[in-house]
């Protein structure tokens, strides 16, 4: 946090009383809870059109009797769910650019304000193997003339700033988790000879597999290891050739999986683990097909997923089907051309709420940082990045994607599980998570009109104010 940060972070500090206030009720003890021992304080945390994460007044449980409002959200801590592995956004190479211009001192404020886990704590993080569709140019580790055997590898296009830029993080988080994900093989290894477009090819999958293999060996001698991959970022997609893409047709993934990456990673001695899909959630019945292929689990555990297309309780059905199948959610970020980009931070708190609310383990924003036109970017695209950092000044601005991160991010541990929270307040989004040591974390996010929102947990009870178009995140 810079010292402007801080400055305000001191003076909001002091928010008046009226914007979260603790009110007793009597009652009787639901239906079979059992009575509970009174809890500590309440901290809490808000964001909304006044304030960007700013500390409220603390509010107190109180003896509740009598049944729960029909709107209260009902918690139950005993029921938990899936563990989580935390929050972040993708070192693009064209987010590693836009990093990479910023003058070394404002940069390593602004990494410690995202990454160090006093602050932000943003510690899931993508990288692209290769050129995405937000890159300075097209390029992969080994373009030319069809070289099977790899003689040609190289990631010297990625020692210019995009290692320099993950060593730089995990200097200000060693605990980063890296996932990487290709958007396309290079162009010999395709039906079109290009990385724009076209189709992966059976007999090119061992000398991709090897690939992978290459990539991860020099990542790790380049001092930034990581600790999984996707097999392809979005499998049924071409985007029409404008962008690095390439279309993977179910069986060929399993088979890529099976027959050729995993026994790989075996063979060389790769701890990374792999994740498949890496896109929509209209593709659950793909996951569940994949899944279901023989041999495919004996490499793969995991499921990735976009939230472009579909709805996101359609990844139930995999969890229903599987349901020790892990899920991450991979990608997902602003435009910048839309006017609530710096303000939308209910609408994505909402989302965020709901994906973990339906199984998935970790939320990772598309691309870090952008220019103020969503730049540099192979498109025309019109992404906008996690942080803007102008083109020109340099300054650095924030999206509401930003703001909503950090109500996740900062206050959600490693290791933490999801439990229960029921509520039938329309409007309302609501998460629940114990993090390890036993603290609860509860996200309340409220898009409409400011109101009262009843929080039950067992024999206690404690009525909030949300304000208007908001997030809060408490803590006990």
């Amino acid at each position: 946090m810079n010292e402007h940060s801080r400055r305000e972070f001191i003076k909001l500090s002091g928010l008046a009383a009226s914007t979260l206030i603790a009110k007793g009720k009597l009652g009787a003890t639901a239906a079979g809870e059992n009575s509970s021992k009174s809890k500590g304080p309440i901290s809490v945390w808000v964001t909304d059109d006044a304030h960007q994460l700013a500390r409220a007044p603390q509010l107190t449980w109180q003896h509740a009797s009598g049944a729960a409002a029909q709107d209260a959200v009902v918690l139950h801590p005993e029921k938990k769910f899936q563990e989580i592995l935390g929050f972040g956004a993708a070192f693009t190479d064209a987010a590693c650019f836009t990093f990479n211009r910023l003058d070394a001192s404002p940069r390593q404020e602004l990494f410690y304000q995202l990454f160090h886990p006093s602050e932000m704590n943003l510690s899931v993080c993508r990288t692209c193997i290769g050129a995405s569709d937000y890159s300075t140019k097209v390029y992969s580790y080994d373009e030319g003339a069809p070289d099977p055997d790899l003689q040609r590898f190289s990631i010297d296009h990625d020692r210019e700033y995009i290692l320099p830029m993950l060593r730089e993080a995990r200097q200000a988080n060693p605990d980063l988790f890296l996932f990487s994900s290709p958007w396309s093989p290079p162009g010999w290894m395709k039906s079109n000879g290009s990385m724009l477009g076209g189709n992966m090819q059976r007999h090119s999958m061992r000398a991709y597999a090897e690939y992978f293999v290459k990539f991860l060996q020099g990542y790790e001698g380049a001092g930034v290891p990581v600790q999984a991959v996707t097999v392809q970022n979005e499998v049924d997609t071409d985007q029409d050739g404008r962008m690095p893409a390439c279309t993977w047709p179910e069986e060929y993934e399993a088979d890529f999986v099976r027959g050729s990456l995993g026994p790989a990673f075996q063979r060389n001695g790769i701890q990374s683990r792999i994740w498949i899909i890496d896109h929509n959630y209209n593709l659950w019945g793909r996951a569940i097909a994949e899944l279901e292929t023989p041999g495919v689990r004996q490499f793969t555990n995991a499921i990735a997923w976009h939230g472009y297309v579909g709805k996101v309780e359609w990844m139930d059905r995999v969890h229903e089907a599987f349901p020790g199948v892990e899920m991450y959610w991979t990608e997902g970020g602003p435009d910048y051309t839309n006017p609530g980009y710096a303000n939308d931070w209910a609408s994505w708190s909402a989302t965020f709420s709901e994906i973990l609310r339906h199984w998935c383990r970790s939320i990772t924003a598309w691309n870090f940082a952008l220019d103020e036109k969503g730049k540099p970017n192979i498109g025309p695209f019109s992404c906008g990045g996690l942080v803007t950092v102008d083109s020109q000044s340099r300054a650095i601005s924030y999206s509401g994607q930003y703001h909503a991160s950090a109500h996740y991010s900062r206050f959600i541990r490693r290791g933490a599980r999801r439990f229960d929270s029921q509520s039938q307040a329309p409007g309302l989004s609501h998460v629940a998570i114990e993090n390890p040591g036993g603290e609860s974390v509860l996200v309340l996010t409220n898009p409409g009109a400011a109101r009262m929102c009843q929080l039950r947990v067992q024999d206690q009870e404690v009525n909030a104010s949300l304000p208007a178009n908001s997030v809060s995140t408490l803590l006990w």
